[in-house]
C-alpha cells in the first residue's frame, strides 16, 4: 500500500516506477539493503524511492536493473521511460497553490491510465461534472474561499475532462449512486443541466455510466467510493485510489486490487444497463 500524506508530493509516474521497481526486486527475492549497497544508497532510500517519494537519477535505475537480473530489452524500455517521463511537469503544476500532494498524484495517473473504473456514491465523478455543477460542489467543500480561486478550482476540473476527448482518450466507466443524482447539489436547475449532460456523455463510446438504484438495497461497496486505474504497459499493476480526508491511499499489491476489482464487478452487475441508465436519469430529471 502506498499512502501519500500531505506534503510528501511524489508524482503519478514516481509512484507508478517505484511500484515496478519493488516488484522486480521482490521477485528476485533481494532486500532493501542490498539493493541500497548496489546504487550507494542506504535501505531507507530504496524504501522512499519505491513509494514514489525522491526523484530517480537513471543511473540508479540502470544499476538496480542489472541487479534484479531484467535482460529483457523492452521491460528495460519501459521502466526507462518511466524514469524520463517522471522528470517533466505535468500541465497541473500550474495549479500546484491548489492542490494537495495527494491529489496531484492522482490526476497524474488519470492522464497516464488507459481505463478508470470509479464508484461514487456522493457526487457525480469529476470528470463528468458539468461547470455549473462543479463550481457548486467545490463552493461547498472550499469554504472562506475567494471568487478567483473558485474559478481556478473549476478551471482545472474542466481541463481534466479533456482527457475523455482526445484520439488516446481512456476507457471511463463510472458507477453511481442514486444518491449521489437526486442530492441538489446547486438547485434544481444545476441538477437538471448535470443530468441532462450524463445522458449525452453516454453517446461517447469510451464512456460508460451505470447507476446502482435505490430499489437494490445494500451492497458490497458500503464502505465508499474508490478509483481503479490500469495502464497500457502489462508491467505497470493496476492502482486503486481511495480518498480521505486528508490524504489519500494508493494502493497496488495483487491482493487489494483484486478484492476492488471483485467488488467494482459485483456494483456492475447489479446496477442499470447503458439503456436502462438513460431511462433512469430521465427519470430522475422529471422528480426534479
Amino acid at each position: 500500500m502506498i499512502q501519500i500524506q500531505a506534503g510528501s508530493g511524489p508524482t503519478a509516474l514516481r509512484i507508478l516506477l517505484g511500484s515496478q521497481l519493488r516488484k522486480l526486486r521482490e521477485s528476485k527475492s533481494i532486500s532493501r539493503d542490498q539493493a541500497g549497497q548496489c546504487i550507494r544508497a542506504s535501505e531507507s532510500k530504496i524504501s522512499r524511492m519505491e513509494l514514489g517519494r525522491v526523484g530517480f537519477k537513471e543511473r540508479d535505475v540502470v544499476d538496480l536493473l542489472a541487479l534484479y537480473g531484467v535482460e529483457d530489452e523492452e521491460t528495460r524500455d519501459v521502466v526507462m521511460n518511466l524514469v524520463e517521463r517522471a522528470n517533466e511537469p505535468g500541465w497541473w503544476h500550474r495549479f500546484n497553490d491548489l492542490l494537495p500532494s495527494w491529489f496531484q498524484a492522482y490526476v497524474g495517473l488519470e492522464e497516464a491510465a488507459e481505463r478508470i473504473r470509479t464508484y461514487e456514491v456522493q457526487f457525480v465523478p469529476g470528470l463528468l461534472q458539468t461547470k455549473e455543477y462543479a463550481r457548486a460542489v467545490i463552493m461547498a467543500g472550499a469554504v472562506g474561499a475567494v471568487p478567483e480561486e473558485i474559478a481556478r478550482r473549476v478551471d482545472l476540473r474542466l481541463e481534466r475532462q479533456s482527457i475523455l476527448d482526445g484520439e488516446n482518450s481512456p476507457k471511463f466507466w463510472a458507477v453511481i449512486d442514486e444518491a449521489a443524482l437526486r442530492r441538489p447539489i446547486g438547485g434544481v436547475e444545476v441538477m437538471r443541466g448535470q443530468i441532462q449532460h450524463l445522458i449525452d456523455l453516454m453517446n461517447q463510446p469510451n464512456v460508460t455510466i451505470q447507476v446502482i438504484p435505490f430499489s437494490y438495497g445494500g451492497h458490497a461497496a458500503e464502505g465508499g467510493a474508490f478509483s481503479i486505474l490500469r495502464f497500457g504497459d502489462p508491467d505497470l499493476p493496476d492502482i486503486v485510489y481511495v480518498e480521505q480526508l486528508a490524504s489519500a491511499l494508493y494502493l497496488d499489491k495483487r491482493e487489494e486490487v483484486d478484492r476492488y476489482s471483485e467488488v467494482m464487478e459485483r456494483l456492475c452487475a447489479v446496477s442499470t444497463t447503458p439503456t436502462e441508465t438513460v431511462d433512469l436519469l430521465r427519470q430522475i430529471m422529471a422528480d426534479l
